[in-house]
């Protein structure tokens, strides 16, 4: 499904959608070149599950996890941009991150990719005029549920 981006408040409000079908084990798969949106992107998932704070980027970290009562389910935003070998998730523990939460992935084509899970969203993100254009596509466990 395409899904058009034309200014920040379309961001959000596909933020917003996303965030009220997510389900703990999902994974928001988030592609684009620099500059697309995508932490932009993971941020108003993580503002529509209630956080209130200002979300860093977690470039640097990689992973920054949000855990209930700030938000209505645990979260783990990561950004695997930095990651030379996808051999690397397992030194940062991401599994131990992911039990029971939903997992946001920037570049996550550097971490393996997540595709082939039945509950992972992916986003491509693609600059368009004066906007973005959003490719949506849902494993198995999105059916019925797509944002």
């Amino acid at each position: 499904m395409n899904i058009s981006l034309p200014d920040l408040s379309a961001v959000d409000a596909l933020g917003a959608r996303v965030a009220q079908k997510l389900r703990a084990g999902d994974v928001v798969a988030l592609h684009g070149d620099l500059g697309a949106g995508k932490t932009t992107l993971a941020r108003a998932i993580i503002k529509a599950c209630g956080y209130e704070g200002e979300v860093p980027s977690p470039t640097f970290t990689i992973i920054e996890t949000y855990d209930p009562p700030i938000v209505r389910l645990p979260l783990v935003h990561a950004d695997f941009y930095r990651l030379e070998n996808p051999q690397e998730v397992e030194e940062i523990g991401l599994d131990d991150y992911r039990v029971g939460a939903v997992l946001l992935a920037e570049w996550p084509e550097n971490a393996g990719g997540f595709a082939e899970e039945p509950g992972c969203l992916s986003v491509y993100l693609n600059v368009a005029d004066e906007g973005r254009i959003a490719i949506v596509e849902g494993g198995a466990n999105w059916l019925g549920r797509m944002p």
